[in-house]
């Protein structure tokens, strides 16, 4: 026996057909709120002025910070092994064994 489930997104202001959930997060508690393209418009037009003064938590320049630091690290390694004779690729994973002993002579 076949089955069709639908599945209606409610307006969750309104009662209206809603067409997207729009999550959020304010004070630290993530929402989540069903809303029609009318009502998404309200919400955002209504952050507008908050959304263009505040700044991304979290975004790429902690990722870029981290992937920086990794990077001098390997090239650290790199350089060292390869002033002991320890043959190591350019590029790409170094071998564990290797980082293992960088880390006790370091």
């Amino acid at each position: 026996m076949a089955q069709q489930v639908i599945k209606r997104l409610i307006d969750d202001l309104d009662g209206t057909e809603a067409e997207k959930t729009v999550p959020f997060s304010i004070d630290g508690v993530a929402y989540e709120i069903d809303l029609s393209a009318d009502n998404a418009k309200k919400l955002l037009a209504g952050l507008s002025p908050f959304i263009e003064h505040a700044r991304r938590a979290g975004g790429p320049k902690r990722r870029q910070a981290r992937a920086t630091s990794s990077r001098e690290r390997s090239a650290d390694i790199r350089a060292w092994a390869k002033a002991r004779g320890i043959k190591v690729n350019e590029r790409g994973r170094i071998p564990a064994t290797v980082v293992e002993e960088y880390e006790r002579a370091n």
